[in-house]
C-alpha cells in the first residue's frame, strides 16, 4: 500500500512539473509584453507591475523571471515594441532620397493612417511615459523631429519654400497627434473618405479667394 501511494505521489508531482514546464513553453516572453502593453495603453507604466501581470496571466511571479530580469527588463521590452511598430516605418524613410513630394507626403501619412503595424494608443502611451524619464523624453522628442523633418522633406520637394514647408509640416503633424490625444473615434472608411479633403486642405495656397484654391497638382512650377 505505501509503495502504491509512493508512486501516486510521484505521478502526482511528475504531472506539476509537467503543466509547469508547460505554462512556461506556451508562456512567452512575447505574451508578458503583450499584456503589459495592454496595461500601459489603458492605465500607464505606472500600472505595469510584475504581480498584477502575473494574476492576469494566471501564472506565478516565478513564470515571470523565465524570461526577464527586471521590471526594467520588461519596460526596456515595451520600448522596444514601440521602436519596431512606430519608430521603424520613418527610420527606413531618413534613408530614402530623391522623393516625389506628393508621393512621399502621402506615403508618410498612410503610416498613422492605416495603422498597421503603426498603434496611436502605443504611441500616447510613450508620449506620457516619457514625462517621467528625461532619457525617454528625449527618445521621443528626436522621433518627433524626425516625423516633422520628414514632412518638411516632403513639401520642400513640390517646392514651397523652407519657412513654409516647415509650418506645413507642424500643422500636419499637430493635427495628428492632436487626434490621437483627443481619442477621437471614426470609422475607417469615413476617415478614408476624408484623406482627398485633408490633402486640399494642408496642400493647398495660404491664401486664396473662396472657392478658387487649385488642386494639389496645379500650380506647383512657381513654388519656390
Amino acid at each position: 500500500m505505501k509503495a502504491d501511494a509512493a508512486l501516486a505521489k510521484t505521478k502526482r508531482s511528475s504531472g506539476a512539473r509537467a503543466r509547469s514546464t508547460t505554462a512556461r513553453q506556451t508562456l512567452s516572453r512575447e505574451a508578458w509584453i503583450a499584456a503589459a502593453r495592454k496595461v500601459l495603453e489603458k492605465r500607464g507604466i505606472a500600472e505595469v507591475k510584475i504581480d498584477r501581470l502575473a494574476k492576469q496571466l494566471k501564472v506565478t511571479r516565478g513564470s515571470f523571471y523565465f524570461h526577464f530580469t527586471s521590471l526594467a527588463d520588461l519596460r526596456d521590452g515595451l520600448l522596444q515594441e514601440w521602436r519596431n511598430i512606430n519608430c521603424a516605418p520613418f527610420w527606413a524613410m531618413r534613408d530614402m532620397h530623391d522623393v516625389d513630394g506628393l508621393q512621399f507626403f502621402t506615403d508618410i501619412v498612410h503610416v498613422w493612417v492605416d495603422e498597421a503595424p503603426f498603434s496611436p494608443l502605443l504611441d500616447l502611451a510613450v508620449r506620457d511615459w516619457s514625462r517621467t524619464s528625461r532619457k525617454l523624453a528625449q527618445e521621443v522628442k528626436d522621433m518627433d523631429d524626425l516625423r516633422i523633418a520628414l514632412l518638411v522633406r516632403s513639401f520642400r520637394a513640390m517646392g514651397y519654400s523652407p519657412d513654409e514647408s516647415l509650418v506645413r509640416a507642424r500643422i500636419t503633424y499637430f493635427h495628428q497627434i492632436g487626434q490621437y490625444a483627443l481619442s477621437f473615434k471614426e470609422d475607417p472608411a469615413v476617415r478614408r473618405s476624408y484623406q482627398p479633403l485633408f490633402g486640399e486642405v494642408l496642400l493647398g495656397p495660404l491664401v486664396q479667394e473662396p472657392g478658387s484654391a487649385p488642386r494639389p497638382s496645379e500650380g506647383r512650377s512657381g513654388r519656390r
